[in-house]
């Protein structure tokens, strides 16, 4: 799977997420459908958001933080991804690989 043509595809027609902060907030009211951590997003805060919310996969890409931003199209760093709504892309396909 080409994670970075699906995450364009999730970014303009489904709704993303982005951030630790936004992350935790989703999976805490139930939004929160797929996570997705950069490769040097802190294994800490990854241990956290399984032990707090074991129900939401959670799936590390294969790039750092500033190419995760550029793959979504933003000007930023994004450490962590909140898939709410996939869209038009087969995300929700990935599997938890943490």
């Amino acid at each position: 799977m080409d994670l970075s043509r699906h995450l364009k595809t999730a970014a303009s027609t489904g709704r993303l997420l982005f951030g630790q902060r936004q992350t935790l907030d989703a999976c805490a009211s139930g939004e929160a459908r797929l996570v997705i951590v950069a490769a040097n997003c802190p294994q800490s805060y990854i241990d956290n958001l399984g032990a707090k919310h074991p129900e939401v996969t959670v799936h590390r890409a294969m790039i750092v933080n500033r190419d995760l931003g550029v793959a979504v199209g933003r000007p930023f760093s994004i450490s962590t991804i909140c898939v709410v709504d996939a869209g038009d892309s087969e995300l929700l396909t990935l599997e938890s690989n943490v």
